[in-house]
């Protein structure tokens, strides 16, 4: 894979019930990450979801979460633009032209999962999200 680029979509607390009312619509197939798998110690988060994602037979990909407490989640900025692969070189320069002039929310580096993860709003107001997948993952 080289890259991608989705939509990912945020909830409050209903992402897991919003994918499989997806998976309904679209088929495929959907995973479920929460947050209480990758060690959030937080109780009230442990059920949430941390990642879903849904890969349909057309080719279509869906992904979501629930916004952690810590974020804000307003109707208009619960979805995002994903940018994800393995092509470090691209991903990285996307990053570095989509955040000048914008926000950086969240700096590209190394998060717990093994991939480099980062969130910005570019200069129009546009939010996006880059995962650049380590080799083998």
């Amino acid at each position: 894979m080289s890259s991608r680029l989705n939509p990912y979509l945020s909830f409050s607390d209903d992402a897991r019930q919003a994918m499989e009312f997806y998976q309904r619509v679209f088929g495929g197939t959907l995973t479920v990450n929460t947050f209480g798998e990758f060690g959030n110690p937080d109780p009230a988060l442990a059920d949430r979801v941390m990642h879903a994602q849904l890969e349909t037979d057309q080719g279509y990909t869906l992904m979501a979460s629930d916004t952690p407490p810590e974020m804000e989640r307003n109707v208009g900025n619960n979805i995002t633009v994903s940018l994800s692969g393995d092509d470090a070189d691209d991903l990285r320069r996307f990053w570095t032209q989509l955040s000048e002039g914008g926000v950086v929310t969240l700096p590209l580096e190394k998060q717990m999962w093994g991939d480099e993860f980062g969130m910005c709003v570019d200069r129009f107001g546009i939010g996006w999200m880059v995962n650049i997948s380590q080799p083998g993952s």
